[in-house]
């Protein structure tokens, strides 16, 4: 199964100060993943928000392309038109987007977040 990355995995996965690093961190050992220009603008922006890990950009750049390369990563386009997402609400239009885009490529969301009600989210969990 290939797992197309949701931004709060990224950011536990990447940044070692995320409360949940080390989990996510052994998570995606001995995984195929996927990650989409949608997440990599997410990490981006969160890993850069004054209020969230207000890193520079030059920094959360490299240590985006660092991971992508370390465990290689795929690239897949954000190619599902968005009107053929089924988001129903607006607080899950990017939640609903991501897991439709990973059915229509026959991949996973995996996602920390317990929210998101999909048939192709896979929640990370701590015994997962």
């Amino acid at each position: 199964m290939k797992y197309l990355l949701d931004v709060n995995c990224l950011l536990a996965a990447i940044w070692s100060t995320h409360t949940n690093h080390a989990h996510a961190d052994s998570w995606v050992k001995d995984k195929k993943l996927a990650a989409c220009p949608v997440t990599d603008l997410g990490f981006l922006r969160i890993s850069t928000h004054p209020k969230a890990l207000n890193s520079d950009m030059a920094s959360a750049r490299e240590l985006l392309k660092d991971f992508l390369s370390k465990h290689a990563v795929e690239c897949v386009p954000a190619d599902l038109p968005a009107l053929h997402s089924r988001a129903n609400k607006r607080d899950f239009v990017t939640d609903t987007y991501l897991a439709d885009l990973a059915a229509s490529k026959g991949f996973k969301l995996a996602t920390m977040d317990r929210g998101i009600k999909h048939p192709a989210v896979e929640i990370i969990t701590q015994s997962g």
